[in-house]
């Protein structure tokens, strides 16, 4: 079993027990751009959803310096092997509002993995 392996064992695990009250599932979008036909002026496009869950938080408020962490931006952990597609910048995400409950858009801003590809670290921006 490799690192990668481990950790998304260990943190799925986690997740399913000491961690059950934070996880919200979320949903992503985006929509692939298709040809527009210049008679109809129906466009191709093509919406595309995918699953997942992970862990919301805030930002520390040192980290928060009104240029690339705006205040009100969250932080989405999930795991890569749970989410069913790769969530990149101007994705759509769906979440649960940590206050409220209720669903909110969000934009992706930023998107990356830890260095094992175990986990996404993804930052997002009411939409």
């Amino acid at each position: 079993m490799g690192v990668r392996n481990k950790i998304q064992a260990k943190v799925a695990k986690a997740f399913d027990t000491k961690l059950a009250d934070a996880v919200n599932d979320f949903t992503g979008s985006y929509v692939i751009e298709g040809d527009i036909d210049p008679v109809t002026e129906e466009s191709t496009s093509e919406m595309v959803t995918y699953t997942g869950r992970g862990v919301l938080s805030r930002y520390k408020l040192n980290r928060i310096d009104g240029v690339n962490i705006l205040s009100g931006d969250l932080k989405l952990t999930a795991l890569t092997n749970e989410v069913t597609d790769k969530p990149q910048v101007d994705h759509i995400i769906t979440a649960s509002d940590l206050i409220t409950g209720e669903m909110q858009r969000y934009k992706v801003v930023t998107a990356g993995t830890d260095p094992a590809g175990a986990s996404y670290s993804i930052q997002l921006r009411r939409a």
